[in-house]
């Protein structure tokens, strides 16, 4: 047991949930921010009966600096903070640019002001395979060009990246790391935390799972005329709780003084494409149950295809994705039932 204190930003949420679970079980003290925006207030309850070790937990918004403060001055000796807290639905911030803007950016300037006020010397940072854009090249390593992202959620991502970095160039022994996700599906091996959007479904998995348990009447798959196999997007899907030991190998990276510059990035992704039909008959596959889907327009913001190179990951972190496409949707079907109460 290390005892290392992690402020984690969004830890109620999705992916954060599950880095708090990896944390917590690989030794470290895990202190919570979160404002419950996209999350529930009970997913805190959930971690404690997953991992017997209740974390600390703050009601606060990340843009409220007095309130982030306040955190900050009764939770002393803070490690490094892993920084998730950010609005994330793609076509939403094409309808919603400035939204998006204010509050992603507004949450990290506050985040790396008081860190470095208080003298938290690293973070890891939350960051998206869309800072590629389009990439002409597949599969994208951490060497492929970062170019203007296709929706403003993207460019946040982008954004928030360089100010990390130059936070780090400007703070002498202050430490960044930013993780590049793919795309995070699939839920807890206990059934008691996974992926629970509020209202209407912007992710392809819970939309999947909620059309399965009946919640919704049909998928809609947006476009299918794209210059792929079978004409839908293509994606690199990764188990969230891969996604979440990803997180702790990066914390460990810094606790060893492992890194080799002051601001790093890795891929993390599985280096395999899906396309929206493997998704949805995978899970037939996995579940043994029929979906009703129909196909629609494109969807503005979305890439065609991308997938990961993630050796880099694998090299530097120690770190691989291991669960199987099948095995984390049926992870992502059993999260639901147990939600709905399905037998």
């Amino acid at each position: 047991m290390n005892g290392k204190k992690i402020l984690v930003t969004g830890g109620t949420g999705y992916i954060g949930s599950h880095t708090v679970v990896e944390l917590q079980q690989a030794g470290y003290e895990v202190v919570i921010v979160d404002n419950l925006s996209n999350s529930e207030a009970d997913v805190v309850d959930r971690i404690t009966e997953i991992t017997g070790n209740s974390p600390k937990f703050y009601k606060i918004d990340l843009t409220d600096s007095d309130a982030l403060r306040e955190v900050f001055v009764k939770e002393k000796d803070i490690f490094s903070a892993i920084h998730f807290a950010a609005f994330k639905a793609v076509g939403e911030s094409v309808e919603k640019p400035l939204m998006y803007y204010r509050n992603n950016l507004n949450s990290l300037i506050n985040l790396l002001d008081l860190s470095g006020e208080f003298k938290v010397k690293n973070v890891v940072f939350s960051s998206s395979c869309t800072v590629y854009g389009q990439p002409e090249k597949l599969p994208v390593t951490e060497q492929t060009p970062v170019i203007r992202p296709e929706s403003p959620y993207g460019n946040t991502k982008r954004i928030s990246e360089e100010v990390i970095q130059e936070f780090t160039i400007a703070h002498s022994g202050f430490n960044g790391i930013a993780l590049r996700y793919f795309n995070p599906i699939g839920a807890h091996p206990s059934a008691l935390i996974g992926e629970l959007p509020r209202g209407v479904p912007n992710n392809l998995v819970p939309f999947v799972t909620q059309t399965a348990a009946g919640l919704r009447d049909q998928l809609k798959i947006f476009g299918d005329d794209y210059n792929t196999p079978d004409g839908t997007c293509i994606r690199d899907y990764i188990n969230v709780v891969d996604l979440a030991k990803a997180h702790v190998a990066a914390i460990s990276r810094q606790v060893n003084g492992k890194m080799r510059n002051s601001f790093e990035v890795f891929n993390l992704g599985t280096g395999q494409g899906a396309s929206v039909l493997d998704i949805v008959k995978g899970f037939e596959k996995a579940t043994g149950k029929k979906l009703n889907y129909t196909m629609a327009e494109r969807r503005l913001g979305d890439v065609e295809q991308i997938y990961a190179n993630a050796s880099y990951a694998e090299k530097e972190l120690n770190w691989k994705a291991e669960k199987t496409l099948e095995e984390t949707l049926k992870s992502a079907w059993e999260w639901e039932k147990k939600l709905r109460n399905i037998e």
